[in-house]
């Protein structure tokens, strides 16, 4: 069962359509993996851990680490990284600066 789908999903700013036109598979589809109607063939599987670049273990939710793959970034910095995107070249200046500013910051 497909656990972290709608999360992932979310996180990157698609729709459930166009997932499932990069997958190649219907609108439906992706709708009743997200709503544990249908769990989708182990090809599907790897197409989606690979897109969303995570494990499939964490795509059916036997961890909650979201990849076994080094420097991979969390559901929560995909979050950060797509309100980035939303930001105006001068707010990611400012936002650049204070990400900076706290990585120098002495660790406790």
């Amino acid at each position: 069962m497909v656990k972290n789908l709608k999360l992932l999903r979310n996180n990157a700013g698609i729709s459930q359509q166009k997932l499932s036109e990069i997958l190649m598979v219907s609108q439906q589809s992706i709708n009743k993996y997200e709503n544990h109607n249908i769990e989708p063939d182990i090809d599907t599987l790897i197409r989606l851990a690979d897109y969303f670049n995570v494990s499939i273990d964490y795509l059916v939710g036997r961890t909650d680490n979201i990849s076994n793959i080094p420097d991979t970034p969390t559901s929560f910095e995909m979050k950060l990284l797509k309100d980035l995107r939303r930001l105006s070249d001068e707010q990611k200046k400012h936002f650049a600066a204070l990400i900076e500013s706290c990585a120098n910051l002495p660790n406790e």
